[in-house]
């Protein structure tokens, strides 16, 4: 199995079309179509993570952070990134990061947290925008089910759940072919007039690849018409953090007791409490100030996160509880996530959860 046969299993998750504009994913070290000795799963690739898969022998790794999120303009060693980077690649092991992409997808890092507290129905706190995408072509009316059922095939045509969604209206299409031309229907020189399926269909921005591979391969034209464009309408299935239920109200206290054990946390820094009981729960892993508005407004009682500064704080207004567990502790269940799915998708394959302790932050 080589590098790019896994990393396309990790996109099947989370496509990295999903990943904030900020953010730095995919394969950051290595060579694609490198065979893969083993996979090593972490949540950031520090010397220590290099150091146990070299000594393990496993030349691809997973990394939910990325290692490298700035440009890279020297790599004399000075620093531990550059130094990783450069340990990296004299002992031939790639590095793939996910971070946001998997953030932003249903099953992710945010599902995790939820699966660890007993979070029941979560849905996305925050819409990811402009994640779907229409397009609209014109073909034959003879030819327009073969091209329906091809861009169905890649993927386009799913609404909720619902699938196989098209509109189609039937009229006149007219060209005139060039000298150069070599036109399916109609003759070279001559305005040709052909009875068309207008074809509209909605699809992920994840899979416009393959929607525009299956419309050029299935279309019987040699020139294409087509136009694609970016809808405003809200996808519900795709965006970061998320909230749910607990399925029994519990004392706002008695709640956070049981966040610091589930999620291993050394200490919660907390808003005042409100002296009420806690059923909705708002999560985000890492840092999770921006959603303090989103968390209000959805209603819930608590938002779990990491990062929130002093002032940020305030922020709750009494209306619910912001919470800070760290964003190691947040984020750490993301590494068992990657390793159950890549187990069950590449069953005896060599998948190992990395040991080495990554978290840059000590209590005293």
């Amino acid at each position: 199995m080589t590098v790019k046969e896994v990393t396309d299993i990790l996109e099947d998750l989370a496509p990295l079309p999903y990943a904030e504009g900020f953010d730095n994913v995919g394969l950051l070290v290595g060579d694609a179509n490198a065979k893969v000795s083993g996979i090593l799963v972490t949540l950031d690739t520090l010397e220590n993570v290099i150091d146990e898969a070299i000594a393990t022998k496993y030349n691809l790794i997973v990394s939910f952070h990325p290692i490298i999120f700035g440009g890279l303009k020297k790599l004399t060693g000075k620093s531990y990134v550059e130094r990783v980077v450069i340990k990296a690649i004299k002992n031939d092991i790639a590095i793939y990061s996910m971070h946001t992409a998997l953030d932003n997808v249903p099953e992710g890092v945010n599902a995790k947290i939820c699966e660890v507290l007993g979070i029941k129905n979560p849905k996305i706190l925050i819409p990811q925008k402009e994640t779907i995408k229409k397009l609209t072509t014109y073909v034959p009316v003879k030819d327009a089910e073969t091209l329906r059922e091809a861009l169905f095939d890649a993927g386009a045509g799913n609404i909720g759940n619902y699938s196989h969604c098209s509109f189609n209206a039937n009229g006149q299409g007219s060209y005139k072919a060039g000298e150069k031309a070599n036109p399916t229907v109609g003759e070279i020189g001559k305005i040709h007039y052909e009875e068309e399926t207008q074809l509209n269909v909605t699809f992920s921005k994840a899979n416009q690849g393959k929607i525009m591979k299956a419309l050029f391969t299935s279309h019987p034209y040699e020139e294409v018409a087509y136009e694609v464009i970016t809808l405003e309408n809200t996808n519900q299935n795709i965006g970061i953090g998320m909230v749910g239920e607990l399925e029994t109200p519990i004392e706002d206290m008695a709640f956070l007791k049981i966040v610091k054990q589930k999620m291993g946390a050394e200490g919660i820094r907390h808003s005042a409490l409100l002296n009420k009981k806690i059923q909705k729960v708002a999560v985000l892993g890492g840092s999770g100030a921006f959603a303090i508005d989103a968390a209000k407004a959805s209603g819930a009682d608590i938002l779990i996160t990491a990062d929130i500064k002093y002032h940020e704080f305030y922020k709750a207004e009494g209306k619910m509880i912001i919470a800070d567990i760290g964003h190691f502790e947040s984020e750490q269940f993301t590494k068992n996530l990657l390793v159950d799915y890549l187990t069950k998708k590449i069953p005896n394959f060599a998948i190992r959860l990395s040991e080495s302790k990554t978290n840059p932050i000590k209590y005293l």
